[in-house]
């Protein structure tokens, strides 16, 4: 099947667009967002112009839309750029990182149903930590880029998703109710390495903005 992907350079994306692949679909474009509300309720926002880097050492085509990111609003953009994507790459479905949104994955599949796509969720209601570890066994290099959650803080920027994370938000899960995976937006990712990749990007340098629990990471890569 020729599946395009909802892809915001993130661990869930990029994972969901593995398994797909993995499946023996066709991956012919993928589709960023980039939305001017840091707190879209659709869409990833730290670093996302960095999507053109992963877009390119995965060789598939890339669709840039843009939103003002006001809810429900956002949505018609959404179903703009996934029809772009029918029109020029003949896509059958799109493949989206969802695990436990109900907000997205519905409004997502209300849009596919619209223009008579099939919508692919390969991550919906994977155990948190069992996915983490998924990751991790599959050579997947991911960095958190953004936290929006007592108590993460400034600290965890620029952090390795290795099996010592997954150990502390482990316990922050039981603590703190911090969904581990971050599906609540507890945190934000981007991969630099996996086996989608022709070779790694590279960290070049960063800036960090926010204050109290609720920070950000604008990366360069190469």
């Amino acid at each position: 099947m020729k599946l395009g992907i909802l892809f915001s350079g993130g661990k869930d994306s990029t994972y969901a667009t593995f398994l797909a692949k993995k499946q023996g679909n066709e991956i012919v474009c993928l589709m960023t967002i980039h939305s001017e509300n840091k707190y879209s309720y659709m869409f990833h926002t730290p670093s996302i112009k960095k999507t053109k880097e992963q877009a390119r050492v995965m060789n598939i085509p890339l669709l840039i839309g843009k939103t003002k990111g006001e809810k429900e609003l956002e949505l018609i953009d959404l179903e703009r750029i996934i029809s772009k994507a029918i029109k020029k790459y003949k896509i059958e479905g799109i493949v989206t990182g969802a695990l436990h949104s109900d907000y997205q994955a519905t409004r997502i599949q209300k849009i596919c149903a619209k223009l008579k796509i099939k919508c692919i969720n390969p991550l919906w209601h994977k155990n948190e930590i069992e996915y983490l570890n998924e990751l991790i066994n599959n050579k997947f290099k991911i960095i958190i880029i953004g936290v929006a959650a007592y108590p993460l803080d400034q600290t965890y920027l620029g952090r390795i998703i290795n099996k010592s994370f997954i150990d502390e938000v482990r316990i922050l899960k039981e603590k703190y109710n911090i969904h581990p995976a971050g599906e609540g937006g507890e945190f934000e990712s981007f991969v630099l390495d996996c086996p989608l990749f022709s070779k790694p990007l590279k960290l070049k340098k960063s800036k960090t903005t926010g204050k109290d629990h609720n920070w950000r990471m604008e990366i360069e890569v190469e």
